[in-house]
C-alpha cells in the first residue's frame, strides 16, 4: 500500500522553498514553511509572498505555517529540504533532533556535491536522519511555479513506492513528477549542471554565439553522463528532466542565476562579487570545486569542468580557457570516452 503523508515540511524558505510549499499546499493539509531568519520569516506570514518577488505570483494560502522554529517541524513525515548546499550538514543535524514522524521520508531538492567530501546531499541528510531519503531535481524555476505555469520534475528514492508516493503528494494540474530509483544520476546532472550554465553565461558575455553555446550544452551532457556513470548511474537518467532538461533550463533562462553569474565573470566582475550582485547562492560556484575534485577522484575526463574550475580558482582568463578548449587533439565523438 502507497504511503500517505499528512504532514509535509519544506526545509529552506528562498524562492524555490517556497514554490515547493506553494505547490504542496493545493493538494490540502498541513504544511509548514522553515525559513532560518525569524524576520525573514515574519516577511512571508505577513505577505504571503516569497521574499523573491515574481509579478503574478500565487500567495501562499493559509493552509502553509510559515516559521523559523524547529519545534514547528516535529511530527512532520514528509520533510522536503531546499537550501544551499553548503549548509546541508547543519541543516541535517538539525533534522536528526527535530522529532520528525516514526514514517518519515525526507527530500532534498539541493543540487550541489559537498566540497572535499564529494558527497551528494541525499548522502549527507542519510548520514544524520533515520529515514528514507530520496530527491527532487528537474527544469524547474521557482518563478514559473509560482505563476502555475506547466513543469515537469523528477523525484527519486531507491524504494519505488516511495517515490511514487511523493509523486503523488506532490503532483499538481501544473507540476507533473516523473519517478526514478537512479537517485545518483538525477544528483549528478542537477549538481553539475550549474558549473556548465556559468561557462553558458560567459560565453553569452563574451558574444561567443549560438553555436558555441549549443555545442557546450551537447558536450556538458556528454561530460556529466560520463561523471555520472562512473558513480554507478545510468546513462537514460542524463537523457531525462535531471540531466538534459536541467541542463537547457540553466544554460538558456534568464531566470538562472548561475547564467547571470557567468556573463558577469565574462564581464570582468570578480567571482565574490557576482553572488552579492546577485543576492542568492550561485551554486555553480562552489560546485565547480567539487565536480572537478569528483572527476579527479573519480578519474573522468572532464575538459569543460577542469576550464571552469582554472577561471573561476586560478585566475585563467575565459577567451584563454576557451582556445585551449578549441585547441585539443582531435577525437571521435563518444559520450562514454
Amino acid at each position: 500500500m502507497i504511503q500517505t503523508f499528512k504532514k509535509t515540511a519544506v526545509i529552506g524558505g528562498g524562492a524555490w522553498g517556497t514554490a515547493l510549499a506553494l505547490t504542496a499546499s493545493s493538494n490540502g493539509g498541513d504544511v509548514v514553511l522553515w525559513t532560518y531568519r525569524e524576520e525573514e520569516a515574519a516577511i512571508i506570514r505577513e505577505t504571503r509572498m516569497s521574499l523573491c518577488k515574481v509579478e503574478g505570483a500565487r500567495p501562499l494560502p493559509e493552509n502553509v505555517k510559515v516559521t523559523s522554529s524547529w519545534d514547528d517541524v516535529a511530527g512532520a513525515d514528509l520533510v522536503i529540504v531546499v537550501v544551499p548546499s553548503v549548509v546541508m550538514r547543519g541543516v541535517a543535524t538539525c533534522l536528526a533532533k527535530a522529532g520528525l514522524a516514526e514514517n518519515a521520508v525526507v527530500v532534498s531538492c539541493t543540487k550541489g556535491i559537498e566540497k572535499d567530501t564529494n558527497l551528494l546531499m541525499t548522502d549527507i541528510l542519510a548520514s544524520e536522519v533515520n529515514c528514507p531519503v530520496g530527491a527532487l531535481s528537474g527544469p524547474n524555476h521557482a518563478e514559473d511555479i509560482v505563476l502555475g505555469l506547466p513543469s515537469l520534475t523528477l523525484v527519486g528514492f531507491a524504494d519505488q513506492d516511495i517515490a511514487t508516493a511523493v509523486q503523488r503528494r506532490m503532483s499538481t494540474p501544473f507540476l507533473r513528477i516523473y519517478t526514478t530509483t537512479d537517485v545518483v544520476s538525477m544528483q549528478i546532472g542537477g549538481a553539475i549542471k550549474n558549473v556548465f550554465a556559468l561557462a553558458s553565461g560567459i560565453c553569452a558575455g563574451l558574444g561567443l554565439g549560438d553555436n558555441a553555446r549549443a555545442a557546450l550544452a551537447t558536450r556538458a551532457l556528454a561530460e556529466m553522463t560520463r561523471l555520472g556513470m562512473a558513480m554507478g548511474g545510468k546513462m537514460e537518467t542524463f537523457m531525462g528532466l535531471s540531466g538534459m532538461g536541467d541542463l537547457v533550463v540553466t544554460c538558456y533562462s534568464e531566470h538562472s542565476r548561475n547564467l547571470t553569474a557567468g556573463r558577469m565573470i565574462a564581464q570582468g566582475v570578480p567571482m565574490q562579487d557576482c553572488q552579492a550582485r546577485i543576492g542568492q547562492v550561485v551554486e555553480g560556484i562552489p560546485n565547480t570545486i567539487s565536480s572537478y575534485q569528483l572527476a579527479r577522484k573519480l578519474g573522468v575526463r572532464t575538459p569543460l569542468t577542469d576550464a571552469m574550475y582554472e577561471i573561476l580558482y586560478c585566475g585563467k582568463p575565459a577567451r584563454q580557457a576557451l582556445e585551449e578548449l578549441m585547441g585539443r587533439d582531435l577525437r571521435a565523438e563518444n559520450v562514454q570516452d
